[in-house]
């Protein structure tokens, strides 16, 4: 029950209907009063939560990669929003609580430009991951002067390392410098675009890495 200390024109104090009087440093103000709370959450509700929460912070570890991947497949959206989207529905996997991400399903970059064959990563010297791949220069739109996409995530971490200005897919190899990710496992993808940034190949999952 509201309290009216000086008369009918002087200030609230408590609830009054829809509304509530209170006292801040002095200043007497009122408020609506707040909206009575739902119940909680639908087993559905936290299992989307999750896999909104796992995925957004992933994709913010790599967002300058999924920003020129994806933006030819951003239709009236954000090439981060359209990584969203397709990786929310396809790179998760498990039932709450126990929900992770399926990265061997994730793809960082989305087109139609063929990719290269026989691609794989694995340990080089301390530090390093190595990427290696065949030319298919004459496939299709694929070309000698194509730029390898390129990224290397720790799960331990949380972090990323990426090069959107790999070496060409001419050169068949590529070494990534991750030494902050010594003595851990790291995930690898790898993907390309053409010299002229109009054409994207998906990104390939290139597995795990033990990094020395």
């Amino acid at each position: 029950m509201a309290r009216i200390t000086k008369g009918i024109l002087g200030p609230v104090n408590g609830k009054v209907g829809t509304v509530v009087g209170s006292n801040w440093r002095g200043i007497d103000y009122i408020r609506s009063k707040s909206a009575p709370k739902k119940g909680q959450a639908t087993l559905a509700q936290l299992d989307q939560q999750m896999r909104f929460t796992l995925m957004t912070g992933f994709l913010q570890s790599v967002k300058g990669m999924v920003q020129v991947g994806f933006q030819k497949a951003a239709q009236k959206q954000t090439a981060l929003n359209a990584a969203l989207s397709y990786n929310l529905k396809n790179g998760t996997t498990g039932l709450y609580p126990n929900i992770s991400l399926q990265y061997n399903m994730l793809l960082l970059s989305r087109g139609d430009l063929p990719n290269a064959q026989n691609v794989g990563a694995v340990a080089g010297t301390v530090g390093k991951v190595n990427f290696i791949w065949t030319n298919n220069g004459n496939t299709g739109k694929a070309k000698d002067d194509d730029i390898a996409l390129i990224t290397v995530y720790c799960p331990d971490t949380l972090h990323a390392i990426y090069t959107v200005n790999g070496p060409a897919r001419s050169t068949e190899q590529a070494i990534m410098d991750v030494s902050q990710f010594s003595g851990k496992t790291v995930e690898t993808w790898m993907g390309f675009i053409s010299a002229d940034g109009k054409e994207i190949a998906n990104s390939l999952y290139t597995g795990q890495v033990a990094v020395l």
